[in-house]
């Protein structure tokens, strides 16, 4: 009669090696299905707001036509909630492609978290400005860290570091590239591939408000008033 001792090594085996675990995926609440071959996952569909939520100040500010999410209209935020890394970043790359208008004013925020009205308590913002009367420009961590643009007999504006510049990094009617970037303490801004902004942040905060501390969060896209309009065509996330 022949043994069937090899047999019951090789059952064995084989159910061992079918119980262990399989190679990390890594983090699955990412939307892995969704992720481009760089890592980055678009949080914006180009065809409607889902897993946008909008504050109730002026919902009509936000919409979406052709492949474009416009900001126009009053005072209003558009916060992230969708399922991509159940919509809150602590280190991320944040890939966003913009174009101001004549006279627009907005703003992207991180770390920050959804709220029913007024400018968000949370998070910092990168400023989306390029001719609005505000001398803070694109490129700027709002009221920390400034690229600023002066008219004529206007003072700087006061709190935060400021570098002055004869025109803003970004300009009217063009798109342009705005990369944000958190890794640890350090928050970094680039418009079009230039660095703006390499800060890193303090014990305690910058000193610009109690919410204006690097913690973790959701994103934030904001409407300034009614004579402003500002277009998004990518808003994009790799998490770290």
């Amino acid at each position: 009669m022949k043994s069937f001792f090899p047999l019951l090594i090789a059952t064995a085996a084989f159910a061992f090696t079918s119980c262990e675990k399989a190679p990390d995926s890594g983090d699955d609440t990412v939307s892995a299905d969704k992720a481009q071959g760089d890592g980055f996952v678009e949080l914006f569909n180009g065809e409607n707001l889902d897993g946008w939520s909008i504050s109730k100040e002026n919902p009509d500010s936000f919409s979406v036509k052709d492949g474009i999410l416009i900001v126009k209209g009053g005072k209003s935020h558009l916060f992230y909630s969708g399922d991509v890394n159940g919509s809150k970043f602590k280190d991320f790359e944040l890939k966003v492609r913009a174009k101001t208008f004549p006279g627009a004013n907005s703003g992207v925020y991180f770390h920050t978290e959804y709220q029913d009205e007024g400018w968000p308590d949370k998070g910092y913002e990168c400023q989306v400005n390029s001719t609005h009367k505000d001398p803070k420009k694109t490129g700027s961590l709002y009221a920390v860290k400034n690229i600023i643009v002066l008219k004529e007999g206007q003072d700087p504006p006061k709190g935060g570091e400021h570098e002055e510049r004869d025109a803003a990094p970004s300009t009217d009617g063009e798109w342009f590239d705005y990369d944000i970037s958190v890794k640890g303490k350090r928050i970094t801004i680039k418009v079009n591939g230039e660095t703006t902004v390499d800060y890193t942040e303090p014990e305690g905060g910058p000193g610009a408000g109690p919410g204006r501390i690097l913690s973790d969060g959701t994103f934030g896209i904001q409407a300034h008033d009614p004579d402003s309009e500002v277009h998004y065509e990518r808003f994009a996330v790799k998490p770290l």
